[in-house]
């Protein structure tokens, strides 16, 4: 049980499949006071520290006791799963295993944004008795595939409650904080300078997995604009990318670095070596390299559970300027703020790869903004880059209630 765990003495109403607590608080099913008295019944549940944004499922247990004199033939569980109101009805899973190897799906239902499930199993508690069962819970935010770009949440609120018989009020609650974290993707070493039609740059580009979620189908995505040739050094070799665009915004080029629906072990990270070329055509000025970790893209492009990096302005010069040698900037041109009134980050599946940036000297092909942005993991100010503008323009919809406000303007073609 976590530190922030208690148990409740107040009054439960059933909803649906599970436990809703009453505002006014639940009162609890009596203690046998004899023999003859019903079950005394206490539910303990060990939950996970931290899982991960969309994610695979964390391992946990509750433990159910009879600590009264009287038995039980049916033992219920239930759970109510509180995300702060900022996820959608496919966001959350949990699974539980009771007997045998094979884990099965509680069925959840979702009511004013909260999650509510009990276990399709009852079980029989001896009076003096005790069992444990596994359960593991998960924050997929959709399907393999079909990832979910809206919404996200920095933490849970589980709650345990533990009842005997066909229905009737909670003899035991327990409540548990896990905390949310996501996916993190980054660029290192990006030099300050380059040669239109010039030799290439390089620099790191790494994602990282904090959390104690395994992941799959995540790819890592570099957005640049067309007149850029992408390679990667794998086995001591330079490998050109194909770059991915889609039709909604044509202008909009990305390049899978680290290979596309790439599995991710808890606490890892990943990192590859980059060479980006500017070839000829280039619009001498500032311009942006930005990466996006994508989980679960589809068929559409750049779609799905995604967390953005920090962009890094290049100033591109001509080649009859010298050909100067590039020099490695001290960090990434620019952060991203938090939204109003928050001290601390919530992650966030954004619908927009959100990468901040300074001022672009924009090709005849984009476009030159200016403003605010706000991304996943990340704190600051900054403008906007002309490729996250772009980027944007994909999916106005944007983060959901609580996460990150993704881009939602963008200036005309100039």
């Amino acid at each position: 049980m976590n530190t922030t765990a208690r148990t409740l003495r107040s009054s439960v109403t059933v909803v649906g499949a599970g436990l809703l607590l009453a505002a006014t608080g639940v009162a609890l099913a009596p203690a046998a006071t004899a023999d003859s008295g019903p079950p005394a019944l206490a539910v303990s549940t060990a939950a996970p520290a931290e899982i991960g944004l969309a994610g695979q499922p964390v391992g946990f247990t509750t433990t159910a006791s009879n600590v009264g004199k009287n038995d039980t033939s049916s033992t219920r569980l239930s759970y109510h799963i509180d995300g702060g109101g900022g996820l959608p009805p496919n966001a959350l899973s949990l699974q539980y295993r009771l007997s045998g190897t094979a884990w099965k799906t509680v069925p959840l239902k979702m009511s004013d944004l909260k999650f509510f499930g009990e276990l399709p199993e009852t079980f029989p508690l001896a009076a003096g008795q005790s069992r444990t069962v596994q359960l593991r819970i998960g924050l997929p935010m959709g399907t393999p595939h079909n990832g979910d770009s809206n919404g996200g949440t920095d933490h849970l609120k589980l709650t345990t409650m533990i009842s005997y018989g066909a229905a009737g009020a909670a003899n035991d609650v327990d409540e548990d904080t896990v905390k949310v974290g996501a996916l993190s993707t980054s660029l290192s070493g990006v030099p300050a300078t380059a040669v239109v039609g010039g030799p290439g740059v390089s620099f790191r580009a790494t994602v990282s997995n904090p959390t104690p979620s395994a992941y799959e189908n995540v790819t890592d995505v570099l957005y640049t604009n067309r007149h850029t040739t992408v390679q990667v050094l794998r086995s001591g070799v330079w490998k050109t990318l194909k770059p991915i665009t889609s039709n909604a915004e044509p202008d909009l080029y990305g390049f899978d670095v680290i290979g596309k629906d790439a599995s991710m072990a808890a606490h890892s990270s990943t990192s590859v070596k980059v060479r980006v070329t500017y070839r000829k055509g280039a619009a001498l000025g500032k311009t942006d390299v930005a990466p996006c970790a994508i989980v679960n893209e589809g068929s559409t492009p750049f779609r799905g559970s995604t967390f953005c990096g920090e962009s890094a302005s290049i100033k591109l010069t001509a080649a009859a300027s010298g050909r100067p040698t590039p020099t490695a900037s001290a960090k990434p041109s620019a952060t991203a703020s938090a939204p109003a009134g928050t001290g601390t980050h919530t992650p966030t599946a954004s619908a927009t790869p959100s990468t901040p940036s300074t001022t672009t000297t924009a090709p005849a092909d984009t476009r030159t903004h200016t403003g605010t942005d706000t991304q996943l993991a990340s704190t600051g100010s900054s403008g906007v880059s002309a490729i996250a503008v772009a980027a944007a323009a994909l999916f106005a919809a944007g983060a959901g209630a609580l996460g990150f406000t993704a881009l939602r303007r963008r200036r005309a073609r100039g």
